[in-house]
């Protein structure tokens, strides 16, 4: 059995390294995506159908293409169908005069009918209160003449005077969009009040018409030198239409947008949801290779990629959340934003690829290591959690607190502790007590935590507590003191991990949805940094090296959750998690021997 799993070890391993790019760091590769594709279609549409005809052509037919058997269109190709990407599909084909009565036919089966007041209906009970993607989905089928005679009635209004506040204000005032979609407040907020503005006696239409003056500049500030707003399709193409269609076609964002979307655009007609997660893919690349790592790749591999690494830490408060410098984005492109997730990676593989004595010698090391130490133990919310982007902007879901990025920035802090300061050692210790009492509040009676980022749409509430789950019990076991400081929420999550194994060892998003390979994996892995016996292992082990082939064969799933619940897979993942499992089980079958 060892023989068999080293040889899946390596040959996984030599998978995952070849996957690199030229600059030596993984970019890795994004689904495509129908919702981006729409989107895209629509926003050049807007902008000048002439210019940018081939684009819409290539765009439209790789919709009609991978259109579902049901009518419906899923986020990937392998995703099964849902209202809003059918809805932005739907609209987009019918913008370029190609009509869909099977589309029709499942958006009927879902909301009763076509009328614009049953789309809308549905449209908001699918988001709540969170009007981060619900309002730009009904915006683009007002453009798109979907939403019937009278379309913007439908939409809501959305307070984009209250972008010229100053950041500090935002956690106060109750954004109903969440932190990174400013653009989106602006440019749509801009539009419905041009299209439907309050009656003339309102207050709101005398200071939102002032406001824009103010505000209208705000979206060449928030863009980054790509074009890209957060290098996303969609929220760059919502910015895009939402300027076309108020006829602000002079707006001097639109340009440098336009050619974002022209050059984000694949061989085949589809649009990724984002560019990359380079940053992202990267440093969970390194953590999985961190002990495989030949003398060669010692002498190379490692200084070239801490150099890539130091190189995409934020030296300056961002633009875009007010961040202080001191954290990493998921991407190595300017769009990027500091988050809590990519902090904590990239301190941990920054630990890793970096030997003690230079780690103490290095005051480029430390620096960087400290200002990011410091800069997660800012973020920590009032209720112990750590949040994605900005603390106290907890109003809206993907602001706030969530279990497994808390988790992950424990295992940050940990990583380094005893070789920092020790005023940053005692800040470590509260915090970590905080964020311990935030898991244990939020843990569910089963035992399951439920994770911000990542979902399964097999699930009834399309959440994934097997994941959630993993990954909180691989961040608490990644260090031995703290794995001890948090042995009770350990043993409880993983009662719960047992349970939702399936018969045959695999793990899907909770029991009874279908496996995947990278539920498996995190969940395998955390089995072996907490109950590493070989009955608990092997079922699961088994299950992995048959489905990937022994380390060759890595079929994605669409569990990674983009914001606003927009699915994605990414290539990189199956592999990185595999490779982490096969290594951990490795390790626990041989202490056990």
């Amino acid at each position: 059995m060892l023989a068999e799993l080293d040889r899946a070890i390596a040959s996984t391993q030599a998978h995952l390294l070849s996957l690199r790019n030229e600059q030596g760091h993984w970019e890795g590769e994004l689904s495509s995506s129908a919702l981006s594709t729409a989107t895209a279609v629509v926003a050049l549409k807007l902008v000048d159908a002439v210019k940018h005809a081939a684009f819409i052509e290539k765009g439209a037919a790789w919709l009609r293409q991978h259109q579902n058997t049901d009518g419906g269109w899923g986020d990937t190709t392998i995703s099964k169908s849902n209202l809003s990407t059918t809805l932005l599909c739907w609209s987009a084909l019918h913008l370029v005069g190609m009509s869909s009565p099977a589309a029709e036919a499942w958006i009927i089966a879902r909301t009763g009918s076509l009328a614009p007041e049953a789309i809308a209906k549905a449209v908001i009970a699918r988001y709540g209160k969170d009007k981060t993607f619900s309002v730009p989905i009904l915006m683009l089928c007002s453009l798109c003449g979907t939403l019937g005679e009278k379309p913007w009635r439908n939409v809501i209004a959305l307070p984009f005077e209250l972008a010229a506040l100053p950041r500090t204000w935002f956690g106060a005032v109750g954004l109903p969009v969440v932190s990174y979609a400013l653009p989106a407040l602006i440019a749509i907020g801009h539009i419905r009040f041009q299209k439907a503005p309050p009656a003339w006696w309102n207050p709101l239409r005398w200071l939102r018409a002032l406001a824009w003056k103010r505000v209208r500049p705000m979206l060449q500030t928030l863009q980054p030198s790509s074009g890209g707003y957060l290098e996303a399709t969609p929220l760059t193409s919502f910015v895009t239409m939402a300027l076309a269609g108020a006829g602000d076609l002079d707006h001097p964002c639109l340009p440098l947008a336009v050619e974002f979307l022209r050059r984000s655009m694949r061989a085949d007609g589809a649009w990724p949801i984002d560019t990359n997660l380079a940053t992202w893919g990267t440093t969970l690349s390194v953590r999985a290779c961190s002990s495989g790592f030949s003398p060669s790749d010692e002498n190379g591999l490692k200084p070239e990629l801490r150099t890539w690494l130091l190189a995409q830490q934020y030296r300056d408060v961002h633009p875009f959340t007010n961040a202080a410098p001191g954290g990493w984005a998921w991407t190595d492109l300017p769009g990027g934003v500091p988050d809590a997730d990519d902090t904590s990676s990239a301190l941990i593989a920054l630990h890793q690829l970096t030997a003690p004595e230079f780690r103490h010698s290095s005051f480029d090391i430390r620096h960087s290591a400290q200002a990011a130490i410091r800069w997660l133990l800012d973020l920590q919310n009032r209720d112990g959690g750590i949040p994605t982007f900005c603390r106290g902007w907890g109003a809206l879901p993907f602001d706030r607190s969530t279990p497994e990025i808390t988790a992950h920035a424990l295992l940050a802090w940990w990583t380094w502790k005893v070789e920092l300061p020790e005023e940053l050692q005692t800040r470590i210790e509260t915090a970590t007590g905080r964020a311990l009492a935030y898991l244990k509040k939020n843990q569910a009676a089963d035992g399951s935590w439920l994770p911000l980022w990542f979902g399964n749409e097999h699930t009834p509430d399309e959440m994934n507590p097997v994941y959630g789950i993993a990954q909180v019990l691989n961040h608490l076991g990644g260090h031995a003191d703290l794995s001890a400081r948090a042995a009770a929420l350990i043993q409880t999550g993983l009662r719960y991990l047992r349970a939702a194994q399936k018969p045959d060892g695999s793990f899907g998003g909770d029991p009874s949805s279908p496996a995947s390979i990278e539920e498996t994996a995190v969940a395998l892995h955390a089995l072996a940094l907490s109950d590493p016996s070989p009955s608990a292992l092997r079922p699961s082990l088994d299950w992995l090296l048959k489905a990937t082939r022994e380390g060759t064969h890595f079929p994605s799933a669409p569990i990674g959750l983009y914001f606003a619940r927009l699915w994605y897979h990414e290539r990189l993942y199956p592999v990185i998690w595999t490779l982490q499992a096969l290594k951990s089980a490795r390790q626990g079958l041989s202490e056990s021997e």
